[in-house]
């Protein structure tokens, strides 16, 4: 969620504040492994060298006819806290991710495979939050990684900030988004989050790996988060989702106006206020406020989305997880690892009375949300296939050329018209083929 550093995001927001300065088989459990050094690696030339992942038998394009992202369910009232820890430490979490490995009929077999296993994996997804498959031939490339979804019946749809032009597609005509393959933020980790606004959540997503990075990390990693509600102190829990979050999405710095006399400068902030609000906000679909001074900077307008509960349950089973990206959000650990975000897509997260939550609290909810991260080290045509509602995912930085990919999935068919018609889709190409 929000990967607002990127450069197209960096262009966007200084065109902004130029504007408005302007007068006007069997499952197999166990552990992740990192690879072995010097590992073989599949490669496809040029990270975007798009056209050698598709085949000249390309299914039908579908990249019109997305459905939006479905709206976020929220289910947070009377969470009993100790009960569900309780539930949870008797019980014993489910291993997360579970691997799948391909055997050779499975690899024979290609889409059937999982055509033929469609419930069970559907089942076995909702029991451990992700499936990690791997060894299969079958998805890697662009082609074959869309069959293996298809083969599951599952709906893709846009991703949650589509509108936004912040989402690049790979290849639209196949429901995929690459992921922030960007050699400008491959020095910037990115904390575990879900692929959610306040108003837009996808229910699955999955992950494929079609080039590791050709120097070192990159990683993709997740944490579950059931596992991460239940190692929470409980003190620290009541008191986070008693109070809820904010949190801030963009910094836009306005000292000038400093230098002009108190009437002029009053206007001139409401001026520019109004026209982020009007002209920029929507696009984002986020239900942004736009607020000066949050962070104690007077000439600075910061955007900042509803307050939200960091908790949340799972809208099919109903138990609780940890529903928030404080720990790839807040500033408090952002300025503490490596990052490569410029100031004005430095993002922050506040109580929901937009008052600082402590850096003990902090400390603690990323102490815990690290001791619960797994590495998934992926390979050529690996993909885990995750439950956006419970499991948080992220990356971590690295060197060279790489190549991810991502498709998102929600509740509604394929919709039979044009997706230039969907509000905001305009601005997705036109930044996406400007930067």
């Amino acid at each position: 969620f929000l990967h607002l550093m990127g450069m197209r995001r960096t262009r966007l927001i200084a065109a902004i504040t130029a504007l408005a300065a302007a007068p006007a088989a069997a499952l197999t459990v166990g552990p992740t492994l990192r690879p072995a050094a010097g590992a073989a690696q599949r490669t496809s030339g040029r990270v975007r060298a798009v056209a050698e992942l598709v085949r000249a038998d390309s299914p039908p394009a579908i990249g019109t006819a997305l459905p939006d992202c479905p709206p976020t369910i929220w289910d947070a009232d009377e969470i009993d806290i100790e009960a569900w820890q309780k539930q949870y430490r008797e019980e014993g979490l489910a291993v997360c991710p579970i691997e799948i490995h391909a055997t050779e009929a499975a690899n024979a077999a290609g889409a059937a495979w999982f055509v033929e296993r469609r419930e069970e994996l559907k089942a076995t997804l909702e029991k451990h939050g992700t499936i990690w498959f791997r060894g299969f031939e079958l998805m890697k490339d662009a082609d074959g990684f869309r069959s293996f979804w298809e083969s599951l019946d599952l709906d893709p749809c846009l991703d949650p900030l589509h509108t936004s032009g912040l989402r690049k597609f790979l290849s639209k005509d196949d429901a995929l988004y690459e992921e922030v393959n960007k050699e400008s933020l491959s020095k910037h980790y990115i904390g575990l989050h879900n692929e959610s606004t306040f108003k837009k959540t996808a229910k699955a997503g999955a992950f494929v790996c079609f080039k590791p990075a050709t120097g070192w990390g990159g990683e993709f990693f997740i944490a579950d988060g059931e596992a991460i509600f239940r190692d929470l102190d409980p003190e620290v829990l009541r008191e986070i989702m008693r109070r809820k979050v904010r949190i801030s999405v963009s910094n836009l710095d306005f000292d000038v106006l400093d230098k002009l006399p108190p009437p002029q400068k009053e206007a001139a902030m409401r001026k520019l206020e109004q026209m982020v609000a009007d002209g920029v906000a929507p696009k984002f679909d986020m239900d942004l406020e736009m607020l000066w001074g949050t962070d104690g900077r007077a000439m600075r307008l910061q955007a900042v989305q509803n307050a939200q509960s960091p908790v949340n349950r799972h809208p099919a089973t109903g138990r609780p997880a940890w529903f928030c990206n404080l720990h790839n959000q807040a500033r408090f650990l952002r300025e503490r690892r490596p990052c490569g975000t410029p100031e004005v897509g430095m993002t922050d997260i506040y109580f929901g009375d937009l008052s600082l939550i402590p850096g003990e609290m902090l400390q603690h909810i990323n102490e815990v949300s690290e001791k619960n991260i797994v590495t998934v080290p992926m390979q050529p045509g690996e993909v885990l296939l995750c439950d956006n509602y419970r499991v948080l995912h992220g990356r971590d930085i690295f060197d060279g050329d790489r190549l991810h990919a991502v498709s998102w999935f929600g509740d509604e068919k394929l919709q039979d018209d044009s997706a230039a018609n969907k509000p905001g889709d305009l601005l997705n190409v036109v930044l996406n083929s400007a930067f």
